[in-house]
């Protein structure tokens, strides 16, 4: 229970896991450590890596502080509520859906393998499924995890057990271009918020351990054709990806991270193909919510 307001704000804030983003990989259990360094695309230097993937830190981030509702304060987030564990380019000849339930998903398995022998039972994983279209279908999958049981008075723990509709009015990305062509930087806003489930088609998955959510870019033609710019540059693109679950009154401030990206400089090539299959078994729930109006991405992009 949450008696009082001080208690809820702390569960609310305070990371959820015991692997915090700058953890070495001796300190985090062999199935996270597997998936942390196991994707399709490498775990590289923050400063100095390409074609892979990094931790940034989350004081690089923005988000609504303490006051904001009364001064329009945003403060630096920093740790993230959960773990980062891994990143997957994965290329395929169908859109890939709710990919944590498909029997090859390497994130699933490894924690599955360590629940099998007695380990990490209360892990939980948050995945963002980001669907690029094309005439062949990308997803670049961010996975963010926990060892430890989500706070029940927190407001992720809202958003992962509520409905469909509470998650599509606070489900949030905030954007940061690292590096890059001008070009892309005026396109895709050098910091940018949207939120995705008013923006976007958004797909959500609950399962025993996880919760996926597949984010359609090809559901709005804005969205779709600021992405295939940004892919043109991708080799010479850094660019930074937080997501987080809004927060919409005082009770839940401060805003936190669930968790974040850097990718950096990616090959296109680097995709690894996966069988146009459908997905078996753990998948608990299944959203989609419209949106005609693309001026919502736009509207999305100055929160």
């Amino acid at each position: 229970m949450c008696p009082t307001k001080h208690k809820y704000r702390t569960s609310a804030d305070e990371p959820v896991t015991k692997c915090s983003r700058s953890a070495s990989p001796s300190t985090l259990p062999d199935w996270l450590s597997q998936a942390v360094h196991g994707g399709s695309l490498r775990h590289v230097d923050l400063h100095t890596g390409i074609n892979g993937w990094a931790s940034p830190p989350g004081e690089l981030f923005h988000l609504r502080s303490t006051n904001y509702f009364t001064k329009r304060q945003k403060s630096p987030s920093g740790d993230y509520l959960l773990s980062p564990a891994g990143m997957d380019w994965l290329k395929s000849t169908t859109k890939l859906d709710n990919v944590l339930a498909r029997p090859d998903n390497r994130v699933a398995n490894a924690l599955k393998e360590a629940q099998s022998q007695g380990k990490s039972l209360k892990s939980f994983i948050i995945a963002v499924n980001l669907q690029v279209p094309g005439k062949d279908q990308h997803s670049a999958v961010f996975y963010f995890a926990t060892e430890d049981p989500i706070p029940s008075c927190s407001l992720l723990y809202r958003f992962i057990n509520g409905d469909d509709s509470f998650r599509n009015q606070r489900f949030k990305i905030v954007n940061r271009i690292v590096k890059g062509p001008w070009i892309v930087k005026k396109t895709v806003g050098n910091y940018s918020a949207c939120l995705l489930g008013k923006a976007l088609t958004c797909n959500y998955h609950r399962g025993s351990n996880y919760l996926e959510i597949d984010v359609d870019i090809g559901s709005s033609a804005i969205a779709s054709a600021i992405l295939h710019l940004a892919l043109g540059y991708v080799t010479s693109v850094t660019i930074d990806m937080g997501f987080l679950v809004e927060s919409q009154t005082e009770e839940e401030l401060p805003e936190r991270l669930i968790g974040a990206v850097r990718v950096c400089q990616m090959e296109m090539s680097s995709a690894t193909v996966v069988e146009a299959r459908p997905a078996v078994g753990r998948g608990m729930g299944l959203s989609r919510v419209n949106h005609d109006d693309e001026e919502e991405i736009k509207e999305g992009k100055n929160r």
